[in-house]
């Protein structure tokens, strides 16, 4: 009796199970033969064959390539268009508008004076390895931005006005140059955050900079309000913590542009290039007013990263609580001593 009952539910088991692959049998059969039909009328109807491919739909193909299988690459006329509409112009305008508007200001304002003048005594700020550090990345860092700035910009305003050949030329060292730059870039931008992010914290006394420019303005009621400040300013600090976070972007992003066999995702490579050049046009615009700044706004300024010296009375004037700190702690050094 009881193996007649066990034959019976292991009847009635077996029967389910047939029954239930008959029905996923159908279910597929039926799906397959919808997508057949689908493609059938597809390929019947070029327009509807062209709509498809223009919309990014995914065909058919032996290539085994990531995303071979879309024959056009929406992703990339979108992001096309994002450059050409958005990025281009913010770069052009980085360069030109914040140069036109920081020789505005000088011409207006004039450079910033030493109110006691120079004292002739100049202290350590930054040793042999600080600037040695500096001008490695910045010269790699202007090279990058000059044929960065042709690689994106120079069919506009430089190919139509030579030979083809020329402009090849151009385009081809300006890539090669910009490609082996970089990791020369990375490796000195990498050790700058490192070695300097110490001396880059926000305090509270930064905001009073802020609020009077700085003390650089020589009229109005700015003038002569020199704020306090330790080794770095609160400019400087915005300065390198723009280069620490969008330097990174440029680096990790620049990486995955100049390896095309990481065969990332269509999404994936528009992304870096739009994050590319994003990060460069901020950079851009802080490398002008940074340049401005130690140059030609700030006397006295452009001395500290030459011989890693500054005057005592430059000192006393743009970096007050620093001088204060390192001449209570007996830190301070004069370059004669």
């Amino acid at each position: 009796m009881l193996n007649k009952k066990l034959n019976k539910s292991l009847r009635s088991l077996f029967a389910l199970l047939v029954l239930l692959m008959g029905v996923g049998f159908s279910t597929t059969a039926l799906a397959a033969d919808e997508q057949s039909s689908k493609q059938q009328a597809v390929t019947e109807n070029p327009a509807d064959l062209w709509r498809a491919v223009k919309a990014g739909e995914p065909g058919f193909t032996t290539y085994n390539s990531l995303e071979s299988d879309v024959l056009i690459n929406v992703v990339g006329n979108d992001g096309r268009l994002v450059r050409d509409t958005y990025v281009k112009p913010a770069i052009a305008l980085s360069v030109v508008g914040v140069f036109g508007a920081f020789l505005l200001f000088y011409l207006v304002n004039g450079p910033s004076k030493l109110e006691k003048g120079f004292s002739g005594r100049m202290l350590e700020r930054w040793d042999k390895s600080d600037i040695w550090l500096h001008w490695v990345m910045a010269v790699a860092c202007l090279i990058l931005m000059v044929t960065g700035i042709f690689l994106l910009l120079g069919r506009h305003f430089l190919a139509p006005y030579i030979g083809e050949g020329t402009w090849g030329a151009i385009i081809i060292t300006c890539k090669f140059i910009h490609d082996w730059v970089g990791p020369v870039f990375i490796v000195s931008w990498l050790l700058s955050v490192i070695k300097w992010m110490p001396l880059q914290t926000f305090k509270l006394y930064d905001l009073k900079w802020f609020l009077v420019v700085g003390g650089y303005i020589n009229f109005g009621p700015f003038k002569g309000k020199h704020p306090d400040s330790g080794f770095a300013n609160a400019g400087e600090k915005m300065w390198f913590w723009a280069l620490a976070i969008f330097g990174l972007f440029v680096s990790v992003s620049g990486l995955m542009l100049v390896f095309p066999n990481l065969d990332l995702p269509r999404v994936a490579s528009m992304a870096a290039l739009l994050i590319h050049a994003g990060s460069a046009v901020i950079l851009i615009a802080f490398t002008i007013v940074h340049i401005w700044m130690a140059t030609v706004l700030s006397e006295g300024g452009m001395e500290c990263m030459v011989s890693g010296y500054c005057d005592e009375n430059w000192a006393k004037q743009h970096h007050n609580l620093w001088y204060d700190e390192i001449k209570a702690n007996g830190t301070l050094k004069y370059q004669d001593d």
